[in-house]
C-alpha cells in the first residue's frame, strides 16, 4: 500500500506521489527564535521527524528542509527590551532549539536555512512579483495584491469576501491607506519615519522582510518552484501558508506544493498552547521532570492531526511538579528499555537453531510500516509496538530456567524489530541500563529516597538469603515495598525500580 497522508488543500487522505519517483522533497516551517521552545514546538518537529524517518525506512530518498526564522518583529522587539542585538538573541535561542531537539533524538534536517542568510533571494522574489503586477510599493512598504491571484483562499477554504471582512477589522487607519485591498499582506516592511530599528537594505528602502515571503524564497530556492510536501501546524494554514501559495504561485506559475500536511495543537484547558496566551511550558521545563524520550512517546500517542491535551500538577507555591500523561509515557518508554535489557541478557547457551518463532516478532516491520503508511497513524504504530514488546518479553521469559531455550531466528527478529523501532519512531536508542538508572535516580530523588540506603537494604536481604534467614529477607523486602521500591531477582543479582 502506498503512503497516504491528509492533504489540507484537498481536505482528504490521498496517496503521496513524489514528482520525482523515489525522491521526496519536503519543506517544514521551523521556529521563530525569540524564546525557548515550548512543548508545542516539539510536537511539530516530532511529527515531521517521524514522517521523514518512515519514508526513508521505506526506501525513499528524502530532502528535508526546515527553516530558522531569525528576522521577525518579535525578535527585534524582544532584543530591544533586553538591550542586545537581534541577531545575538536569535542565535542564543536557535542554539537552545537545537539543544532541545537533540535531546529528543530528532534527525537534523538536510538543509536548515536562516532568513538572515537569504535576503538576496527574498528581495529577488519580491521584485519578480512587482514586475508581474502581483505586488506594489506603498510608502516604503511592499504589499502582495490578493486580487492579482484568483486562487487566494483555496488552502484555508475561505471566500475572498470573508477574508476582506476579517482583514478590515484588523487594520489601523494608516495601514488601510497604504493598502489597495484590506487582505493585501506585507512582503517588505519599511522603517517607520523617525524610528530607530534594526533594518536591512532593499530597492524600496531600509526595512525587513514580511513573515510570509521568507518561506517562499527559501523553500523554492532549495526545492524548486514546485515540490512534494509542505508541513506545519494548523495555525499556519491561514494566513501564513495561504500567503505562501499566493506569492509563490503568482511568481512562478507553478503549484508550490503537491501536498500540505498540518498537525494539531497541544492544548491546555482546551486552548492552544502558545506564548501569546501565556499558557505554555518549555521543553526544558518538561525535561527537568521526565526523560526527553517520554515527551517523544507522549507526542506520538495521539494522531498528529488531533489535539493533544496536557495536564500538570502544581505545588503550594504554584511551581510545576509533574505532567501525569508524560510521566505515564515515561513508564511506556521504560518498558521498551527493560525489554531490550531482558533480550540482551539471554545467554548464548539458551539460543538454539530451531524452535518457535512468534509471528508478531517477524511481522513487526510490516505492521509498523502499514500503520504509518495510513496517514502517519502513530497511535496504531505504538499499539503494534506494544504487541511486539509483549512477545519480546515472553521470549526472554522462555529462556529462563534450567531447560529454557529459544530459537535463534526469534532472537534475531526481536533484535531487528527493536532496531527498526529506534530508526522509525526514534524510541529505544539509548543504552538500556543508562536510561533505566536515570529514571530510577530521578524518581528516588522526588520521593526523598536515598539510593545508597536502598542498596544497603538490598545487600542486607541478599546476605540474609545467603544465610537462609528467609524471615529476615522477607521483612527487608516488605520494608522496601512499603517505600514503593520493587525488587527483581535474576541470575545476575537483585535489581530495583520505582514504578
Amino acid at each position: 500500500m502506498p503512503q497516504r497522508f491528509h492533504d489540507t488543500l484537498r481536505d482528504a487522505v490521498v496517496p503521496f506521489s513524489p514528482q520525482e519517483p523515489g525522491h521526496a522533497r519536503i519543506y517544514v516551517c521551523g521556529p521563530t527564535v525569540y524564546d525557548y521552545p515550548h512543548i508545542g514546538h516539539m510536537r511539530s518537529a516530532l511529527t515531521y521527524d517521524v514522517l521523514v524517518r518512515h519514508l526513508r525506512e521505506q526506501g525513499m530518498k528524502v530532502t528535508y528542509v526546515r527553516n530558522i526564522t531569525d528576522i521577525d518583529d518579535k525578535i527585534i522587539g524582544r532584543a530591544a527590551e533586553r538591550g542586545e542585538a537581534p541577531m545575538t538573541l536569535a542565535r542564543r535561542f536557535e542554539d537552545a532549539y537545537h539543544e532541545d531537539t537533540r535531546r529528543l533524538g530528532l534527525l537534523e534536517p538536510d538543509i536548515e536555512p536562516r532568513v538572515s542568510e537569504h535576503l538576496e533571494q527574498i528581495v529577488a522574489l519580491i521584485q519578480t512579483l512587482i514586475d508581474k503586477g502581483a505586488a506594489y510599493e506603498s510608502a516604503g512598504d511592499v504589499y502582495f495584491s490578493v486580487e492579482a491571484f484568483p486562487g487566494y483562499g483555496k488552502l484555508s477554504h475561505r471566500k475572498p469576501s470573508d477574508l476582506e471582512h476579517g482583514a478590515s477589522g484588523r487594520l489601523d487607519a494608516e495601514e488601510g491607506q497604504r493598502k489597495r485591498h484590506p487582505a493585501d499582506f506585507a512582503l517588505w516592511k519599511g522603517q517607520p519615519e523617525g524610528a530607530s530599528a534594526t533594518t536591512w537594505p532593499s530597492p524600496w528602502g531600509p526595512g525587513r522582510p514580511g513573515w510570509h515571503i521568507e518561506c517562499s524564497a527559501m523553500s523554492t530556492h532549495y526545492l524548486g518552484a514546485s515540490f512534494d510536501l509542505h508541513g506545519g501546524g494548523l495555525d499556519l494554514v491561514f494566513p501564513h501558508h495561504e500567503n505562501e501559495i499566493a506569492q509563490s504561485e503568482a511568481a512562478s506559475g507553478e503549484t508550490l506544493a503537491s501536498m500540505w500536511v498540518h498537525h494539531g495543537f497541544i492544548e491546555v484547558n482546551k486552548e492552544k498552547m502558545s506564548k501569546s496566551l501565556g499558557n505554555f511550558f518549555t521543553a526544558r521545563e518538561c525535561f527537568r521532570l521526565v526523560e526527553p524520550e517520554a515527551l517523544r512517546y507522549f507526542a506520538l500517542s495521539v494522531h498528529y492531526r488531533a489535539p493533544l491535551n496536557l495536564d500538570w500538577t502544581l505545588d503550594d507555591a504554584g511551581q510545576v511538579t509533574g505532567f501525569p500523561q508524560i510521566e505515564e509515557a515515561e513508564r511506556r518508554v521504560e518498558y521498551i528499555y527493560s525489554s531490550r535489557a531482558r533480550l540482551e541478557a539471554i545467554a548464548d547457551k539458551r539460543i538454539v537453531d530451531d524452535g518457535e518463532v512468534p509471528e508478531p516478532l517477524t511481522d513487526f516491520a510490516r505492521a509498523l510500516g502499514e500503520a504509518l503508511d495510513d496517514d502517519l497513524n502513530m497511535p496504531v504504530a505504538l499499539a503494534r509496538t506494544a504487541e511486539f514488546l509483549k512477545h519480546v518479553n515472553e521470549l526472554a521469559e522462555r529462556s529462563k530456567g534450567k531447560k529454557g531455550k529459544v530459537a535463534r531466528q526469534a532472537v534475531t527478529a526481536a533484535r531487528e524489530g527493536l532496531e527498526r523501532l529506534g530508526r522509525v519512531l526514534g524510541l529505544g536508542n539509548d543504552e538500556p541500563q543508562a536510561f533505566l538508572d536515570r529514571v530510577r535516580s530521578r524518581r528516588a530523588a522526588r520521593l526523598g529516597l536515598s539510593e545508597a540506603d536502598i542498596q544497603a537494604r538490598i545487600d542486607e536481604r541478599t546476605a540474609a538469603r545467603g544465610a537462609k534467614d528467609f524471615a529476615r529477607a522477607d521483612a527487608v523486602r516488605q520494608q522496601l515495598t512499603e517505600l514503593g521500591v520493587e525488587l527483581m531477582d535474576d541470575p545476575g543479582g537483585t535489581r530495583w525500580r520505582l514504578p
